[in-house]
């Protein structure tokens, strides 16, 4: 079955290989990008199949005007991909506000904007698939010096948990992907790095190294995620969460057990808060 696709930030990274395995599926896209022109191999290989369009998230409506004109164009919209998004390395000490406030509009109300948008759009039409890019560090965090950028995640993570109960009466899924490291250039040309004082050279400076300075280059292979998930949106039962890449895996089950075993240890503790359990009980 054809598909037609709706995909942010797909001028570079994980939007760009997404459309182009979405192409070679035989399906159309719409490919936004703030600079087109940078689609233009796309359209010169795919023709009509691809529509590129000029978008910047953070504009709300600059997005209803995109979604439009790609239902136009289309007829519908059966996979909406909110991609788009980056990160700038600092410590939350003295971290610039104004730079985290704006990766915060990039990453989360971006997300924010085009999901509200397809919404009207997707339940006139009887349904389709809302795809979030979130990260393991959306599920598991901790990671030193991206703040803006994990606390973005985690909020995607809840709102589209919400998205997904409100909109399910109408055929709507929604997927959340949390990928680990992959070889696009989130943490090269599209990520700042800040100056951090003395003390969080272990942390943020330790996180940095890793990122930026690591010669081997990150695990995973976007192009191999791409194709991972063009099979999955074509399938009726699509996971709420789905970890991409080794280190996504193995994370995801640690933090899930971490979290359970701590549950369960204080979870007569918990119980207690509530009129007519038994109270007080001792701490584990």
């Amino acid at each position: 079955m054809q598909q037609t696709w709706f995909i942010t930030g797909s001028s570079r990274g994980f939007g760009r290989a997404l459309a182009l395995a979405a192409l070679a599926a035989g399906d159309r896209v719409a490919a936004t990008a703030r600079r087109p022109e940078q689609l233009d191999d796309l359209v010169a290989q795919y023709g009509e199949r691809v529509l590129p369009l000029r978008l910047d998230v953070t504009d709300a409506d600059g997005v209803r005007a995109a979604l439009a004109e790609a239902k136009a164009r289309f007829g519908r919209l059966d996979v909406i991909v909110n991609n788009a998004g980056y990160a700038n390395v600092a410590p939350i000490e003295t971290g610039d506000e104004a730079d985290f406030r704006t990766q915060f509009e990039t990453n989360f109300w971006g997300v924010y904007h085009v999901s509200r948008a397809a919404i009207p759009l997707l339940r006139e039409q009887g349904g389709g698939l809302v795809i979030q890019f979130s990260s393991v560090g959306g599920r598991v965090g901790g990671s030193p010096g991206i703040a803006s950028y994990q606390a973005a995640k985690f909020a995607i993570d809840g709102f589209s948990r919400v998205l997904r109960a409100e909109t399910a009466p109408f055929g709507v899924k929604v997927l959340v992907v949390e990928p680990s490291g992959f070889r696009t250039d989130w943490a090269g040309a599209s990520m700042t790095v800040h100056d951090a004082p003395a003390g969080y050279e272990s942390t943020v400076g330790a996180m940095n190294s890793r990122m930026r300075q690591s010669g081997a280059g990150a695990a995973g292979d976007p192009d191999r995620a791409a194709q991972i998930l063009v099979a999955v949106a074509k399938r009726d039962d699509v996971p709420e969460h789905l970890p991409l890449g080794v280190n996504a895996t193995e994370m995801s089950v640690a933090q899930d057990r971490r979290l359970l075993e701590s549950d369960q240890r204080w979870s007569a503790v918990s119980r207690s808060a509530d009129f007519g359990e038994p109270f007080p009980v001792a701490l584990p």
